[in-house]
């Protein structure tokens, strides 16, 4: 790996940041907010079974992604740029997304739409694996913290300004583009609106930020070299425990966090009674507060060390979600929401920021491919027993309660895990066996 030459450091790193940007519409708007809620209550036969379908989509492409994200990224160490792949990975996720302007409401569409969500899915989430191994090489180690923050952070700001013009122009009553309502071509538009936010978006970080180099590998020879780093990094998993307890926490709160986001619109809609319009303010307020957690939380991340800032994130994602899940009035539900959005991001960006400074430049690829690994390879987990637990007591607040066991979880296993401090080291600080 070469070492870092930025030629315009601040204009790459802001390039970088806006690719949270570009993504954050998809999560935002159709992972969570929008077409997710329009699947379960428009599409599916009805939202009991939608949420089921939903959750089991969610937890086949999650097992692509964690299955695949190790290899992938190991592959790219060995190949050196990163701009390819996150170019193909995000060109399927724009085109997939686009695709769901098709998806008509009716039971005959749901195949079609969870096969299109599904792949969109995939292409979002292994772009982002190399855009997270982009970012040691092109930022400050003393600053990290605070670019993985401001990074969620524009992110939410990003989606905030989306879901702004889904609502006011084509959602609402009286939206800048009216378009017909009989088949839902007001909501099933927002797909196009989040495919070319992603696409356009994304284009800064081709042109502007430094990749690595191409060692010139031939593809076959990087998926050899891949295949055998990762068995090697299996035999010498002491060198790296200390990496895996983490991964093996994060594995447990990131499950709570993708639930969370994957059945927000699902829950507003069917336990609230919100509509598409409803939960797009809803929304709106939540990437808000979101966004000023991230934001806040990141200077914090560099003074005080990552583990902190997520240790006291998974409890203020506890508390206010513990309460959402047993209030009946909307209003409460809107106000322990937006507290919890405080804490969604510091968890998140503190997150990338502890693999950041811990994990060997060498191996830095794969080991956000692990990153994705530990985020995915159980996702199935949580949507399941969501799906499951709704089915069989009829309560989608029961079916949520999951989400909490598995920030309970997170946290229990984050105790053994050490702290990296600002600007640390991996061969200092990792206690090799």
């Amino acid at each position: 790996m070469s070492a870092a030459r930025p030629v315009r450091p601040l204009a790459g790193l802001l390039a970088w940041a806006f690719y949270d940007w570009a993504n954050s519409a998809f999560s935002t708007l159709i992972e969570t907010f929008v077409f997710a809620a329009y699947f379960a209550r428009s599409v599916a036969e009805n939202e009991t079974l939608g949420t089921a379908q939903w959750g089991e989509m969610l937890a086949v492409s999650g097992l692509v992604i964690g299955l695949g994200g190790p290899l992938l990224g190991a592959v790219a160490d060995h190949r050196g740029r990163r701009k390819p792949w996150i170019g193909g990975f995000t060109l399927l996720a724009v085109v997939c997304t686009a695709l769901l302007w098709f998806i008509k409401p009716g039971a005959a569409y749901v195949p079609a739409a969870l096969v299109l969500v599904g792949l969109a899915t995939v292409g979002m989430e292994c772009g982002v694996i190399f855009a997270n191994a982009m970012l040691p090489s092109i930022c400050p180690p003393e600053r990290l913290g605070r670019w993985s923050g401001w990074g969620w952070a524009v992110g939410y700001v990003g989606g905030l300004l989306c879901l702004v013009v889904g609502l006011y122009g084509l959602v609402t009553a009286d939206p800048w583009l009216p378009l017909p309502r009989g088949e839902a071509e007001h909501v099933r538009a927002t797909a196009l609106l989040t495919a070319l936010w992603f696409g356009l978006f994304s284009l800064p970080l081709f042109f502007l930020a430094r990749d690595e180099p191409d060692t010139g590998m031939p593809l076959g020879r990087a998926m050899l070299a891949g295949l055998t780093q990762i068995r090697d990094s299996l035999r010498q998993a002491r060198r790296y425990r200390d990496i895996g307890r983490f991964l093996l926490a994060r594995m447990l709160y990131n499950d709570g966090l993708t639930t969370m986001f994957a059945f927000g619109g699902i829950y507003a809609a069917g336990t609230f009674g919100m509509g598409p319009e409803e939960i797009l303010l809803y929304g709106i307020g939540l990437n808000v507060t979101a966004g000023l957690g991230a934001a806040a939380f990141a200077v914090l991340d560099d003074r005080l060390g990552p583990k902190k800032v997520i240790v006291w994130s998974l409890w203020g994602l506890m508390i206010p979600g513990t309460l959402m899940l047993v209030v009946t009035s909307k209003s409460l539900f809107w106000v322990f929401g937006l507290i919890l959005g405080l804490f969604v991001g510091p968890a998140q960006a503190s997150s990338r920021t502890w693999l950041a400074r811990m994990a060997p430049e060498e191996v830095r690829n794969q080991m956000f491919g692990l990153f994705a690994l530990s985020g995915k390879i159980t996702a199935f987990i949580g949507p399941l027993l969501v799906g499951w637990l709704t089915l069989a007591s009829g309560s989608q607040r029961v079916g949520l309660g999951a989400v909490i066991l598995l920030f309970a979880a997170g946290l229990l296993l984050l105790r053994a895990v050490p702290p990296a401090a600002p600007g640390a080291d991996f061969a200092k600080t990792s206690r090799a066996g």
